[in-house]
């Protein structure tokens, strides 16, 4: 498969499909499952996994995808100095069970994930009652733990969410569901956000690679403001981001970009949720708003190779999951 593999190809945004069909067909939104805010652990004792249940993990591959490199974003400038150093790990790593997790030191939050999904060996994992864990690989000072949490609105996000790398045997995938249950994993969301936009976006891919037997590739990340709320010491983003790397039915190269918004409803964590908004965007512009390189996905993406044609930002909304074009 690797010699049939176009890499010459670079996509233009008049040849990307829409999923749901044509624009005028009608748009059924699928029904997600969603990820409940209840029933998590509210208090005691904060714990912590030990250095040693991460032996022998390698965490995100990026060899996955057989014949298409995708490399992990590289942090530029300020960025890069931000990284938390990891002992014995190779550009801050933080590896698990089919994903990678890089720290900000700053923010003592993930700077962004990555995560290896293999549709065709999916499994199904249900899930118990919650529980979180501090990661003791890293000082427990240097990543948020429950105490945000408590007593208000905000939901432990996933970046890597739960259902991602359950893949291969029956025991790793329990043991990969276990490990996104990791603070150094989670971002603070408000419940609408967690529980609708992006776990409806989310599903969507991960539906789509499992009816296609895919093997993709996802990172995540918050976006980081010197102006964001600081609530109970955290500085909270406004925005999350999501790249997704996969080859198309043609054996074509193909990344695609999101970002969602939460700063409406930040504005008082005792608001009312509202509407969010979704947008596909470009590789390119994910890369001016978060300081990391992308390398060769910017080629792959036809909303970046548009803006670099035309001179101009492009971003679509996203009324239903099928209005994603890949």
């Amino acid at each position: 498969m690797t010699n049939s593999i176009d890499f010459s190809y670079r996509p233009r945004l008049q040849e990307l499909r829409r999923l749901g069909g044509d624009e005028g067909a009608d748009s059924a939104i699928a029904e997600f499952n969603l990820e409940s805010a209840f029933g998590l652990e509210r208090a005691g004792a904060p714990k912590v996994s030990p250095p040693e249940r991460f032996a022998g993990m390698t965490g995100y591959r990026a060899d996955f995808i057989e014949g298409f490199e995708v490399a992990p974003p590289a942090p530029k400038g300020q960025r890069a100095s931000d990284v938390l150093p990891i002992d014995h790990a190779q550009d801050g790593r933080l590896d698990y069970l089919h994903f990678s997790v890089v720290m900000s030191k700053s923010r003592r939050m993930a700077m962004f994930v990555g995560v290896n999904i293999d549709g065709a060996a999916a499994k199904s994992i249900e899930r118990g009652r919650d529980k979180w864990f501090l990661d003791g690989r890293i000082p427990l000072d240097a990543q948020i733990g429950e105490e945000l949490y408590l007593d208000n609105l905000l939901d432990r996000g996933h970046l890597v969410r739960r259902e991602d790398p359950n893949w291969g045997s029956t025991q790793e995938a329990e043991a990969a569901n276990d490990m996104t249950f990791h603070f150094t994993n989670c971002s603070p969301q408000m419940g609408a956000f967690n529980q609708r936009t992006w776990l409806g976006l989310e599903d969507y891919v991960l539906k789509n690679a499992r009816a296609w037997k895919e093997r993709i590739s996802v990172f995540t990340g918050p976006v980081f403001h010197a102006d964001d709320l600081d609530y109970r010491g955290v500085m909270i983003p406004r925005a999350y981001w999501k790249v997704i790397a996969f080859l198309s039915d043609d054996l074509k190269p193909s990344a695609t970009a999101y970002m969602v918004s939460q700063e409406r409803e930040l504005s008082d964590l005792e608001a009312a949720f509202g509407a969010y908004k979704t947008y596909q965007r470009s590789v390119r512009q994910i890369e001016k708003i978060t300081g990391l390189s992308f390398g060769e996905l910017t080629n792959f993406d036809g909303f970046s190779n548009e803006e670099e044609m035309t001179r101009t930002e492009i971003s679509s909304l996203l009324r239903a999951p099928g209005d994603m074009r890949v």
